[in-house]
């Protein structure tokens, strides 16, 4: 059976029903469909928001896609919203997504699940040419979390925005996912809306969740985003650039900590036995307490090669942190908001980079080393 987007989705189903999808073509006309929507304000529903969509399923007791494939697609190929029980699998989505009015990215393009999606799961399905996030989760501030569920072994390549992202959820496993290509094309990228591209991202409050055995090639942003993660882990995720840093003009670090979202505080994660490697700035941004860093691998780190003596584009760090940029692994004092950074583990882990005998595990000002256990890195200078 094949749909063709008109209107809101070529398919609309509401209410608390079952729906099955196998064997679906759905096709769009992005080319020829209205460009210019912005994201929508934080309190109202992507599901009420966008035109334009494949298949639009709202308040589903229980939704199963399977074998289909949904292209040029200008908003979501699937938008599910408020569904108690889904399950993707072995679909194709592609070419889809459209931009903003500056010609940016709008995040469309992909599978959206929001506003308290449950027992999900996302998997063996295929993601090429998309504009914004290519599968992701997103509630409402103040509205039930999304949770829990699973996005596992999907392959992704070239991602305008975020291959993956948990946002505003509960008990998330992202696993063994292929990601290559994100953040491209680079004019696509939200650069005024601050969208950096990420490969696996983290928005709104999430907890209990794990990011394990991903594999992420050219990564024009950021490896891995926590912002809002607390009390979860990051285990045996692999994260390799191997150009220069002028590749990569959004290119960023491995791991970030975020606390952007009032309701949590960065606690409690566990970063072990990743691999990253070519990153334009540092391995690592630490904020926050009870965190364990151990026996990571960061090599070629840092090869934007930032200086405090010369002004470089893109070398841009908060004031009096000159080393945050150019440090293997920084615990920072803040991030959106400050932190209180003490307590945490940075032990066993192999740094290395341009200028890393030095620069290998640093603190900004404020932040006691003593309050923090620093033990075992092997720290060495690496020309990139």
């Amino acid at each position: 059976m094949t749909l063709t987007v008109s209107g809101r989705a070529a398919l609309t189903v509401e209410g608390p029903c079952r729906v099955v999808l196998r064997r679906v073509t759905v096709r769009g006309q992005r080319e020829t469909a209205p460009q210019g929507q912005p994201l929508p304000p934080y309190d109202r529903r992507f599901a009420d928001h966008y035109q334009g969509n494949g298949v639009l399923l709202i308040g589903s007791a229980e939704v199963v896609v399977e074998d289909s494939f949904f292209s040029g697609i200008a908003a979501f190929p699937l938008l599910v919203s408020g569904a108690g029980r889904v399950r993707i699998s072995r679909c194709q989505f592609r070419d889809s997504g459209s931009r903003n009015a500056k010609g940016r990215n709008n995040a469309t393009g992909g599978v959206l699940l929001e506003d308290g999606t449950a027992n999900f799961v996302i998997e063996g399905s295929t993601f090429a040419n998309i504009l914004g996030n290519a599968a992701w989760t997103h509630s409402r501030y103040g509205y039930v979390r999304n949770g829990p569920g699973v996005i596992r072994g999907n392959t992704f390549d070239t991602v305008g925005r975020d291959a993956v992202q948990a946002g505003h959820a509960s008990r998330v496993e992202v696993l063994e996912n292929k990601m290559t290509r994100v953040g491209y094309p680079v004019d696509a990228i939200d650069v005024e809306g601050g969208g950096t591209p990420v490969g696996i991202d983290t928005a709104g409050n999430v907890d209990g969740s794990e990011y394990a055995g991903n594999t992420m090639t050219e990564i024009n942003g950021k490896c891995i985003d926590l912002d809002g993660f607390h009390h979860g882990a990051v285990v045996k995720n692999t994260c390799v650039n191997r150009g220069a840093a002028a590749e990569y003009p959004f290119g960023h670090f491995g791991v970030v900590m975020n606390n952007t979202n009032p309701d949590m505080q960065s606690v409690g994660i566990r970063v072990e036995e990743n691999r990253f490697e070519g990153m334009r700035f540092g391995g690592i941004f630490v904020i926050g307490s009870g965190h364990v860093v151990r026996k990571n691998v960061l090599k070629r780190l840092h090869t934007a090669h930032c200086s405090e003596d010369v002004v470089q584009p893109g070398c841009t760090h908060f004031d009096g942190e000159p080393d945050l940029l150019r440090t293997g692994i920084y615990l920072g004092r803040r991030a959106e908001r400050a932190a209180v950074t003490r307590g945490n583990r940075i032990e066993g882990n192999t740094i290395e980079g341009w200028r890393m005998d030095k620069k290998c595990v640093g603190f900004a000002p404020g932040v006691n080393p003593k309050e923090n256990q620093v033990s075992g890195n092997r720290c060495r200078h690496q020309a990139n």
